[in-house]
């Protein structure tokens, strides 16, 4: 029973470890905007059944004439780790290509090699093409899945300093020279009916982890679009604080059964040695 003690706090501290390691990132991005915050499902590592036999108590055997007691739990560890997708609070900036999506979707992006991405982050920029892209250089894709140019033939020039760029609530683009408004298509904006089976790629994206997924990329029912402001990170800097805080204490609780279990084992050794 002793082993058995040991066995279970241990695989409870490693849970405890990898959940301080999950708050610790939530934290690490409360100002990341569009992050969204992330929950560890645990599970249990072995399930003992445990009945009684002449007021003795015995464990991993049938039932028959003994009476069932319940289970015992030999510690937990991470099974999986999910999203929190609630909406986060919106930030003004003022910067014209700063996009805040309010409701469900997601912006769609493709890195260089085709790879796409949905991010709630709307921090964009043009480059030197004058293509809409995120600070990571991924460029941002409309209705059609193309990426937005910010110029189009009908323009005079390209030098985009002389139009100014402004977007509608239902994520319409349009440059405007003081004259005239030009077209430059609208925001790509997808949803999914499964968030769960989405999984982060880094930088606040997320993609489908099944292919059947994939297939059930539609268009949100309901959002609007806010021309110079972000979306920030969901992350409540107090309940993840309240969760450091519960997490330490349990540690520590665990740490204090091993380190009883390990004397009880000490001193069962000691008597050993003394019979022998």
């Amino acid at each position: 029973m002793l082993l058995r003690g040991f066995e279970s706090a241990s695989n409870g501290m490693m849970a405890l470890i990898d959940n301080m390691d999950n708050t610790a990132n939530n934290l690490a991005n409360v100002n990341t905007p569009g992050y969204r915050k992330s929950q560890l499902t645990f599970k249990n590592v072995m399930d003992a059944s445990v009945y009684q036999k002449n007021g003795e108590l015995i464990k991993g055997q049938s039932a028959g004439n003994n009476r069932y007691l319940g289970s015992l739990s030999m510690g937990s560890e991470a099974m999986k780790i999910t999203y929190d997708f609630t909406q986060g609070a919106l930030s003004k900036t003022g910067v014209p290509y700063d996009f805040a999506l309010q409701g469900d979707g997601f912006f769609k992006v493709m890195d260089s090699e085709g790879n796409i991405g949905y991010t709630r982050n709307g921090s964009f920029c043009a480059n030197s093409d004058y293509y809409l892209t995120t600070k990571e250089g991924e460029f941002v894709l409309d209705t059609e899945s193309r990426p937005i140019r910010l110029i189009n033939d009908d323009m005079e020039g390209t030098d985009l300093k002389a139009y100014q760029i402004l977007v509608t609530e239902q994520g319409n683009i349009e440059a405007y020279d003081g004259k005239e408004h030009y077209p430059l298509g609208a925001f790509g904006i997808f949803n999914f009916s499964n968030k769960e089976d989405l999984c982060s790629v880094g930088y606040s994206k997320f993609a489908p982890r099944s292919a059947e997924n994939r297939e059930l990329v539609t268009p949100p029912a309901k959002y609007t679009i806010q021309q110079g402001m972000l979306e920030m990170s969901n992350t409540s800097v107090v309940k993840e604080m309240l969760n450091t805080i519960q997490t330490s204490r349990n540690y520590e609780s665990l740490g204090k059964v091993i380190t009883e279990n390990s004397t009880l084992l000490d001193s069962a050794i000691s008597v050993g040695r003394i019979k022998g």
